[in-house]
């Protein structure tokens, strides 16, 4: 059930009271009325907003996982930029594209309720981890077509072409840590509702790189920062180089901010340093300031 009108303006009152504490927090937001999953958090920076803001989606293979696992890095607020971590629902709830829908219903809700919400509607960037990452990237694709595009893209780890996976794993020459992508049993196949495998078909097109072979050479894209970990033996570091490829093929003028962690595996400790965090919100913040 949705959050009632007099609980969200009680929210909100308590969020402009704690303004002068210092990253205010506005927890558990209803963004749609689909899921008791469709919730958000909303973390501020100090300071008088409105601000840009991150919507920041966690990982988890599809199947699992909260927004509470994410960090909220120091060095995002440090620019001036909110962070929003949200909620979706879990392929055990609903199957392929209903997390998308998630993702554009709770940025149609911050865009819409954002100066309440100390945001700024418009000033926004997507990102997120593995599974994460696809949906913010699928998202971003999304509002593109609709000529709404994010600000900035971030993927951090994520996988972008479920008909490949497999065989970028295979390139790796290592023993598979994970269900291939393939079986019927693996979070890829069981989040579209079909073995991977049997109908690479339809699974490629749905993924974020299919999208972008389909899409009209010349449409305007976000920039794009990718970060991965060269040791990845879960999403490898292939899936990276596919979507760079493919972004660069609709739009050679978009930024691309690619980097791949040589030392680092799937959302390992490296993800978390400062030179990582730091690098993002210098990102974030040139384009989403002014």
């Amino acid at each position: 059930m949705g959050m009632t009108r007099r609980t969200v303006l009680a929210a909100l009152a308590t969020a402009v009271a704690g303004a002068s504490a210092g990253n205010p927090a506005l927890d558990d937001l209803a963004y749609a009325e689909t899921s008791s999953r469709n919730r958000l958090d909303v973390h501020l920076p100090e300071g008088k907003g409105p601000f840009p803001w991150l919507l920041d989606l966690h990982g988890g293979g599809f199947r699992t996982g909260d927004k509470r696992s994410l960090p909220v890095p120091p060095q995002l607020p440090a620019q001036g930029i909110a962070v929003v971590r949200m909620n979706y629902r879990l392929s055990n709830q609903a199957l392929w594209p209903a997390q998308e829908g998630d993702v554009l219903a709770a940025v149609a809700f911050l865009n819409r309720r954002g100066p309440d919400l100390g945001l700024m509607p418009g000033r926004m960037a997507l990102g997120g981890r593995s599974a994460g990452a696809f949906m913010a990237v699928s998202a971003a694709l999304t509002l593109a077509a609709r000529d709404r595009p994010p600000r900035a893209v971030v993927d951090f780890y994520g996988p972008m072409d479920f008909g490949s996976l497999d065989a970028d794993l295979a390139k790796l020459g290592r023993r598979l840590r994970r269900t291939p992508a393939d079986s019927p049993r693996s979070v890829e196949s069981l989040l579209v509702g079909y073995p991977v495998g049997q109908r690479r078909e339809q699974a490629t097109p749905l993924s974020p790189v299919g999208r972008l072979r389909a899409m009209r050479p010349g449409t305007p894209l976000p920039p794009l920062m990718i970060r991965h970990g060269a040791q990845d033996g879960i999403v490898p570091a292939g899936q990276a180089e596919r979507l760079r490829t493919a972004w660069a093929a609709v739009d050679p003028r978009a930024e691309i901010d690619f980097a791949l962690l040589p030392h680092e595996g799937h959302g390992t400790g490296g993800f978390g340093r400062a030179a990582v965090q730091e690098a993002l919100a210098r990102f974030l913040a040139r384009h989403l300031s002014g």
